[in-house]
């Protein structure tokens, strides 16, 4: 991969999914306060199903020891059917909201439960008539939401309402029923000792997490601080590679012209000798203008104007061209479709891309040898492979072939490949090198199509044929 592919990599906005892996993260952005809204949503449906369960829990186990505590009214049923259909509608509600729920509105679902839990204990108590009512397990619900949602005051708020609530039964039922069993007194204080032990352990475990997370939070932006110095010091790296390799490119030419020029308007140069200096500086000022062009076309490479064309139009013509310098080598140039090609592409970009790659391979294939372009479909995307019966490239440059300024030739910019990459990777495809061993070296671009595949048509296009 070329240090151009890696910048372009390490360019990126943060996302929900780069987030959870550890990116960087603010607190503020649109992008946590959604994952934020996510989570207030699965911990209130958490205590939905947790609240539906005791609920289910408490009416069988009420049946079940009907011996006991008698056989559940009336009234318990209908108290306890309406707490569950609420939590019913609730974890339905919360479902239905996809984008999450506000800490506002999470802390206002709580405060709603709280209360309306210390309304159904109290009637199920009353309904009831028993001093050690069963129901009164029902308070540990608003105690652990409470503990979760709310800070130290509103819990222990709520942990003391329910103690209260527990010894104020114990005591109206008692002046209704005498006399009064200190045995309960006792055994609610125990329940209130676990109310309260459970209530604030919770709440201890839940500010310890908080403050770990933020703490988290912090050395990831720490982390995302040092990249973020990391990434513009390779930037600076990366402008002073290229800045090298255009005046490394560039030095020659402009030495050669200037050589040539001060040969010709020597006093002793004769005709003869200054047309040929003069021939020189037409040749190398060209080639300049060239190196030129490629500098500017991968350093500020124009977004595509895409179009629906037909990849067998591009091909065809990208075959001409190719056949054109290959045939003083009498190389053999093909073109083989299977499919009718259509994709919106820009058909210019794309064009060049490919003649980069071709005109690349008859550099590399032998007298006598052959190319072959090929294109095929693959789900939405188009596949093009340009074979050459060239000798395979060698390891240590196969890692560097797509760098800017990288070139085996003599007389290469080393942006031909860097190039097509960048028109590639525009169009939602790549380059890459497919098959490299002697006698067969192939190229391979993928493009995204958006447009039907026509009907299967297997044409040959070689030196008297058409695709």
């Amino acid at each position: 991969m070329s240090s151009a592919d890696e910048l372009r990599e390490k360019v990126w906005e943060p996302k929900e999914a780069d987030i959870q892996a550890g990116a960087r993260v603010n607190y503020k952005t649109p992008v946590f306060e959604h994952i934020e809204a996510q989570a207030y949503r699965r911990h209130l449906t958490a205590f939905s199903l947790l609240t539906l369960s005791v609920i289910a829990a408490l009416l069988v186990l009420h049946t079940y020891y009907a011996p006991l505590l008698g056989e559940p009214s009336r009234p318990v049923i209908l108290l306890l059917g309406v707490g569950f259909f609420a939590k019913v509608a609730e974890a339905i509600w919360l479902q239905s909201r996809r984008e999450g729920v506000s800490q506002r509105t999470a802390q206002m679902v709580s405060a709603l439960t709280v209360g309306g839990f210390f309304l159904l204990t109290g009637l199920l108590a009353f309904v009831s008539k028993r001093e050690d009512t069963p129901y009164i397990v029902l308070l540990a619900i608003p105690i652990l939401q409470c503990a979760y949602h709310f800070s130290l005051i509103p819990t222990v708020l709520t942990i003391s309402a329910a103690s209260a609530m527990i010894f104020a039964w114990i005591h109206h039922y008692f002046v209704l029923y005498p006399p009064a069993v200190p045995a309960e007194y006792l055994e609610a204080g125990m329940i209130c000792v676990i109310f309260w032990l459970m209530g604030l352990l919770v709440w201890y475990l839940v500010q310890q997490l908080r403050q770990r997370q933020m703490k988290l939070f912090e050395n990831l932006e720490e982390l995302a601080a040092t990249r973020e110095r990391l990434f513009e010091k390779e930037k600076l790296a990366l402008v002073g590679r290229f800045a090298s390799g255009v005046a490394h490119e560039i030095r020659n030419p402009v030495a050669m012209i200037a050589s040539s020029m001060a040969t010709a308007n020597h006093p002793a140069a004769d005709a003869r000798e200054r047309e040929e200096m003069l021939a020189i500086a037409a040749r190398e000022a060209k080639r300049l203008e060239k190196l030129t062009e490629d500098f500017l076309t991968y350093a500020r490479p124009s977004k595509p104007r895409q179009a629906e064309v037909e990849i067998g139009d591009i091909l065809r013509h990208v075959t001409d061209v190719t056949r054109l310098r290959a045939v003083e080598r009498s190389i053999k140039v093909e073109c083989a479709l299977t499919d009718a090609l259509m994709a919106e592409v820009d058909a210019s970009q794309v064009e060049g891309a490919l003649l980069n790659l071709c005109l690349n391979a008859v550099d590399a294939t032998p007298a006598s040898g052959r190319i072959e372009l090929k294109a095929h479909a693959e789900d939405n995307r188009i596949l093009i492979e340009i074979e050459n019966t060239g000798t395979r490239i060698e390891e240590a440059a196969v890692a560097r072939i797509f760098e800017p300024f990288f070139t085996t030739k003599a007389s290469g910019t080393g942006l031909g490949l860097a190039i097509a990459k960048s028109v590639a990777v525009a169009h939602g495809g790549d380059v890459w090198l497919s098959t490299n061993r002697d006698g067969l070296v192939a190229f391979s671009m993928m493009l995204t199509a958006h447009a039907a595949q026509g009907e299967p048509q297997e044409q040959k296009y070689g030196q008297s044929a058409d695709c």
